[in-house]
């Protein structure tokens, strides 16, 4: 319904900010990393999400399209509602998360207020087996034995390209995003960052 709302921060508190548009305030519960970018009074630009429930109607807002991408990815997963897919994105951030599930590294999604080792363990799960069926764009992927599932090859570059696919980027985005960045001494998540800065230039 909302791609994105724009306009002067009017009201910031914890998993919340207020946008002007046009006279009205949109709340958008959004992530500490978000809050951590805007600033009150400055304009600022949101891309959402509205969660429609039985009860209510919350809007979800973020500061970048990665953001957004990794909440409804994550709310995806059964069990994760909003409240956690935030919780999860206050403590790391979209390469962070694709960097944990790509490498199966439960622990990192722990240090979210909330997450325990079922629900990390369940995010892990759901998430690699949607990007093995081809649910996510796999690049760097390879069909196993023609049977249409995907082996992700273990190596920083096929790690980094299937950790882009997870923030929704497609094979030729991510080929041409790590080309020339150095796999062999940046750590798979520098690798990601790295990345997406090529990519929003």
């Amino acid at each position: 319904m909302f791609y994105y709302v724009k306009g002067p921060v009017v009201h910031m508190a914890p998993y919340l900010a207020v946008v002007d548009c046009g006279g009205v305030g949109y709340a958008c519960r959004t992530t500490n990393n978000t809050l951590a970018r805007l600033r009150k009074g400055e304009t600022a630009t949101l891309y959402t999400h509205l969660n429609v429930r039985e009860d209510a109607m919350e809007l979800y807002g973020f500061a970048s399209e990665n953001e957004l991408s990794c909440f409804q990815l994550l709310i995806s997963v059964s069990g994760v509602g909003p409240k956690a897919a935030l919780s999860i994105l206050s403590s790391t951030s979209p390469e962070g998360l694709a960097t944990s599930i790509i490498t199966g590294d439960e622990k990192a999604l722990t240090v979210a207020p909330g997450i325990g080792k079922k629900i990390a363990q369940r995010i892990i799960l759901e998430l690699k087996d949607k990007l093995a069926k081809g649910q996510l764009s796999t690049p760097g992927g390879e069909s196993y034995g023609g049977t249409g599932v995907t082996v992700i090859p273990q190596n920083k570059a096929s790690e980094a390209a299937a950790a882009l696919a997870v923030l929704g980027y497609s094979q030729a985005e991510a080929a041409a995003a790590l080309k020339n960045i150095d796999m062999e001494t940046l750590a798979l998540e520098e690798i990601i960052k790295q990345a997406l800065k090529k990519m929003v230039k």
